[in-house]
């Protein structure tokens, strides 16, 4: 049996402000940093041992992390920093606030561009020109996804490089976002893509998986 555990990082200055973030790099607030040191309490009640940290490439999830790790004394841990688990790319709706919009468009417009699986948010007119993806095929640059674009590179990401860690009975933790970690939550556990609208990640709240050798869910707990 193997442990996987999915952390949406603390609350963030976005979140606190109810904008659309998606690649935006903004930190955490106060709320958030407690929230992270939280997270790592919980987890010092679990029986859980990973042998390495995967988050993305913006700095709200990975000073989560760094927290969660100093606290539980892990930070000679490995910490894989990839865009692939970067936050759902809101396109140009970043920045806007999430009550402005719903005046401005409506309720249910607005529920299509964060509740639907294959709904794309209005699209930037150019790419981000940002160092952290200088060394991406900009081709894989997105000017905004919908939460099916948004799997297609969480998913790729969990096969290649964490599901055999945990084949190996190797328990990982991932550091993410909240739409990025529902996708993976959809993923792991076959969801529909229907489903995946009444599935909700609250910042710095640990989820618990407990897997076989075939990593089919024996148990999940929410902490």
């Amino acid at each position: 049996m193997v442990k996987l555990v999915l952390i949406r990082h603390g609350e963030s200055t976005a979140n606190a402000d109810d904008i659309y973030t998606g690649w935006t790099d903004v930190d955490l607030t106060p709320l958030g940093i407690q929230q992270a040191h939280h997270s790592a309490q919980m987890l010092a009640n679990l029986a859980f041992y990973p042998q390495a940290v995967h988050t993305s490439v913006l700095k709200r999830a990975i000073k989560t992390a760094n927290i969660i790790c100093e606290d539980r004394g892990w930070l000679y841990l490995p910490i894989y920093k990839n865009w692939r688990l970067n936050e759902r790319h809101y396109g140009a709706l970043r920045g806007h606030n999430k009550e402005q919009t719903r005046r401005e468009f409506g309720k249910k417009q607005v529920a299509m561009w964060r509740r639907d699986y294959w709904t794309v948010p209005p699209l930037l007119s150019e790419i981000d020109h940002n160092r952290c993806y200088a060394d991406i095929d900009q081709r894989s640059v997105p000017l905004g996804e919908s939460l099916a674009m948004a799997s297609q590179r969480v998913i790729p990401y969990y096969v290649d490089q964490i599901a055999p860690e945990l084949i190996c009975s190797h328990d990982q933790l991932v550091v993410a976002h909240g739409s990025t970690l529902r996708v993976l939550i959809k993923y792991l556990e076959q969801i529909t893509a229907h489903g995946l609208d009444g599935v909700e990640v609250a910042n710095g709240e640990p989820i618990v998986y407990e897997l076989n050798q075939h990593l089919d869910i024996l148990t999940k707990t929410v902490l």
